[in-house]
């Protein structure tokens, strides 16, 4: 999902628009391989009387509720998180029933960091952690594809809005 036109101002241009890395799914799939074994276990293992076949109901709608919640809601959340850069702010969008977000301007940013640990190099993700200036507040972008080449791009472009503002204050402006 790219970030909805209707979002940027007019003349605003993305830069950078992406979601977390699919990484990010891999514990999620890893619960629902282990919900649904557990289910299959106590359906193979309980005998077929009355209590045990009730006992089995049991498990399998235990298991389905943990599959709602620990797979197919963080699914979700991926599938509906995206962040953006473009050439004035930050926009980060996330939620299905409630939709969340934050936008910081460019010229309010002091610094993009970027922080890539053992697990996230195999991957070519990492995370970038924005600093807001006004208030020294951070946002954590984490699993963020290509995240060198993102953080190497977005640096570039907080140059440019640096020399713009300084420009303008040198003008008068």
């Amino acid at each position: 999902m790219a970030i909805s036109k209707k979002l940027l101002n007019p003349g605003e241009q993305v830069i950078i628009s992406t979601r977390q890395h699919p990484k990010a799914l891999f514990v999620p799939i890893l619960m629902l391989v282990l919900f649904l074994a557990v289910a299959v276990l106590a359906q193979v293992w309980l005998a077929d009387d009355g209590f045990s076949r009730v006992l089995t109901y049991v498990v399998w709608v235990l298991a389905a509720l943990g599959i709602l919640w620990f797979s197919v809601r963080p699914f979700i959340t991926w599938l509906t998180t995206v962040h953006a850069f473009t050439d004035r702010r930050l926009i980060s969008r996330w939620g299905v029933l409630t939709r969340n977000g934050h936008d910081i301007p460019l010229n309010r940013v002091s610094d993009i960091s970027i922080e890539i640990n053992l697990i996230d190099r195999p991957f070519g993700c990492g995370s970038l952690i924005v600093t807001n200036a006004a208030d020294g507040g951070k946002v954590r972008l984490n699993d963020i594809p290509h995240a060198e080449a993102s953080h190497r791009r977005l640096s570039a472009l907080m140059h440019e809005v640096h020399e713009v503002r300084n420009q303008r204050r040198d003008e008068g402006v």
